[in-house]
This record gives C-alpha cells, sequence and structure tokens, in this order.
C-alpha cells in the first residue's frame, strides 16, 4: 500500500487507497423493508454501522430483553473472578414466587450459577433473573442499581431498569438502539460464553409427586430452528412491550445484530426479524481498512530519546458499506506537525477518515503505538535550535 504525504501549515496528510474486497459491479441498493413493529433497528456488529432504523430511540417497555443486562452483568462478574459457575445460590422466597416464565427453582434450593444463567437466558426465567440479582447485589433493587450503571457505561443513554426480569414497572424502559449496543457488548466481551444463547433446551427441576425431572423447556427464539446462521440472542412479551427480539447472525465472515420492538406475534416477531437479516447479509458488505497495531507511519519526534515514532490505530478498522462499494473508500490520516516528546503509547495524535465518495462514513483517533520519553538537556536544547531554524524555511 503506497502513502502520498503532503506537508500542511496544520496537519499531515496521507491518502492511501483502500484494497476492495469485492469483485462485484455495484448495483443500486433498495429501500429498506418496512417491518410490522413500533421500533427496530439493524446493525453490523463488527463496525457498529446502522444499516435500518425505525424509531429506534423512541423509550419503550422492554420485558425480557432486561435479561440480556442481567446475564451481562453476571457475566461481568464472572469474568472478574469476583464469582465462579459452581458458586452454589440460596433460592429467596421472592424468586420463587416469581410468575410468568420460569426454570422452576425452589425455595430454599441452592443453584449453580451457570444453571442460573441458562434459566436466564434459554427459557427467560424470571425465578432466575431475581435469584442472581439478590445474590450479586443484596437485593433486587440494588442489582437494578448496578444494571443502570452499567447501561450508562455502554452509551445506553436511554435506559432505565427498575428489576433484573422485565417485570412491567413504572420507569423501566429502553430502546432498540441501546438494546443493539448491549447485544454487540455481550458477544463481543464474552465471547467464549456466547454459546448459551444458541441452545435450544434447558432442563431443569423435577416433579413434585414422581421425583422425576421436568421436560425440557424450549429456547422461545424461533430463529434458531429456521435459520442457522442466527446463534442468539433474546426474546420478550408483555401486554404492553408486545413481542420482541434481539437477535445476532454470522454469516460469510459478517455478524449482524436486529432489535425488533412491538410485533403482533411470537410468529411476527421473527418473520420480521428475517427481513432485516435477509436485507442486510444480501445488500452490504464489509471493508478492513487497517489493522490495529499495524503502523501507518512513522514520524519525527523533537526533544525525545528517540527521534521517530510509530502511529497507527488501537483497534481494526472495519467499515459497513453497500454491496459493490467497497472499491470506492478512500481513507486520509491528518497528524499534528510538530510532536515533541514526552509521547506516551496510546496517546492521540491525530485521525483518520474513511470516506465513501463526498460521504464520512468512519474517523477514528490515530495513536502513537509506542512511548518516547524526553531527552536530555542538550538533546532538547539542540531540537530546539533545529526547530527554530527549520521553521524559518518552512
Amino acid at each position: 500500500m503506497s502513502f502520498i504525504r503532503t506537508q500542511l501549515t496544520s496537519v499531515i496528510s496521507i491518502c492511501f487507497a483502500l484494497v476492495s474486497v469485492s469483485v462485484m459491479a455495484a448495483s443500486p441498493i433498495p429501500s429498506p423493508p418496512a417491518l410490522a413493529a413500533s421500533s427496530y433497528i439493524l446493525m453490523d456488529a463488527d463496525s457498529g454501522r446502522v444499516l435500518v432504523e425505525h424509531n429506534a430511540h423512541q423509550t419503550l417497555p422492554p420485558a425480557s430483553l432486561t435479561k440480556l443486562m442481567t446475564a451481562y452483568v453476571a457475566e461481568n462478574e464472572l469474568a472478574a473472578g469476583n464469582i465462579t459457575v459452581d458458586e452454589e445460590v440460596l433460592i429467596s422466597e421472592k424468586a420463587w414466587k416469581m410468575g410468568g416464565s420460569t426454570m422452576f427453582i425452589e425455595v430454599g434450593e441452592r443453584v449453580p450459577v451457570e444453571q442460573l444463567l441458562k434459566g436466564i437466558i434459554i427459557v427467560s426465567g424470571n425465578d432466575a433473573s431475581v435469584a442472581i440479582a439478590e445474590h450479586l447485589a443484596g437485593s433486587e433493587e440494588a442489582f437494578a442499581e448496578v444494571m443502570n450503571g452499567t447501561a450508562a457505561a455502554l452509551g445506553m443513554t436511554n435506559t432505565h431498569f427498575m428489576n433484573s426480569s422485565g417485570w412491567p414497572a413504572e420507569d423501566h424502559y429502553t430502546t432498540a438502539t441501546d438494546l443493539a449496543k448491549l447485544a454487540r457488548a455481550t458477544i463481543y466481551q464474552h465471547p467464549g460464553r456466547y454459546g448459551i444463547y444458541a441452545e435450544k433446551y434447558f432442563q431443569y427441576g423435577k416433579d413434585k409427586k414422581t421425583g422425576k425431572l421436568l421436560g425440557r423447556q424450549p429456547n422461545r427464539n424461533r430463529l434458531l430452528w429456521s435459520n442457522s446462521a442466527v446463534d442468539g440472542l433474546k426474546t420478550g412479551h408483555t401486554e404492553a412491550a408486545g413481542y420482541c427480539l434481539v437477535t445476532s447472525a454470522a454469516k460469510d465472515g459478517r455478524r449482524l445484530i436486529t432489535v425488533v420492538m412491538g410485533a403482533k406475534s411470537e410468529k411476527s416477531r421473527a418473520s420480521e426479524t428475517q427481513k432485516l437479516l435477509t436485507y442486510g447479509f444480501r445488500f452490504f458488505e464489509n471493508a478492513q481498512v487497517k489493522r490495529g497495531g499495524e503502523t501507518l507511519e512513522t514520524l519525527r519526534v523533537w526533544k525525545g530519546t528517540t527521534n521517530q515514532v510509530a502511529v497507527g490505530v488501537s483497534e481494526d478498522i472495519v467499515v459497513t458499506v453497500p454491496r459493490g462499494q467497497s472499491g470506492h473508500l478512500t481513507a486520509t490520516m491528518e497528524l499534528n506537525p510538530t510532536l515533541e516528546a514526552p509521547l506516551r503509547q496510546g496517546e492521540v495524535l491525530g485521525e483518520v477518515k474513511v470516506m465513501l465518495g463526498d460521504e464520512l462514513i468512519e474517523q477514528v483517533p490515530v495513536v502513537a503505538l509506542q512511548t518516547v520519553e524526553e531527552g536530555g538537556f542538550f538533546k532538547r536544547l539542540w531540537d530546539s535550535i533545529l526547530m527554530f531554524v527549520y521553521s524559518l524555511f518552512s
């Protein structure tokens, strides 16, 4: 990949061409499907680009989609080592009494965290949600505070939780956009645990009279059976929320996330979601602009222990564009013209702008890939003289 450098008064601009990931000729992209739902969104999981949205920032009751946050908080605790999958949770009377969907735990029973998480994710257990909330925070009310703090950290700016299950409550709401952000975090921050969301059945509990195991409960996400690309995430339903579904699917090296809220039936939320998935996979593609950590350019540094610093981006730059358009992408890197030590690894020194024609589709900070310490007295003095001389001719 070749670079062309142009020295400007305020920035250094480096333009580079992108290699197309597709040889398909560009063709018109049809209008996105209009769904029979109150609110919906289609997001490319890798790039985070929103491909379709309708009322995606409208606050709505999330019903059992709430449990995505309950499970995410629990997975954070597992990852931090604060709990273990085998750790036993004492089931309270409050958890046992929960109505709606349940995994059939009994009051006073001790249930492993792993079983409760499966009860939450696969069969949407309200009892399991309350049990894990009480175990992690002491009470469901305290756990709701943790949920809200976590939502804020994820940038879920239009979300507020009152409980762990999604049981109808005043001031309990979220949006399709926020749920897509949560789904993305669930998938990428805990990849080793994400497989639970694809499990089709869960069996737990015994018949009180016979002592025999109760029958298997199916995952309510119909698309797990009808679409082999789908591997999660969660269903929800109440009278106020309607039928809701957050889904992710992976195909041909891409992953999409959909959120459909307020559909009219269980069948409808699945079929409307399928429309979004078909549209996203059929008419869009991804292009990798640059890999994180790779050197984009080596720049002059003044007054440091070394005279050069490598710069690049911290994470891979992946963009989503209409099918056949990736060959038309261009990118420009703009950097501060004068760099002086000390510089810390990760320090922002400029930005990369990715364009599709005249449209700005991505803007990413450029950072120092290494630390450059400040040089000694004579090095700083000599470089100051050189900088003054160069300024006379620039």
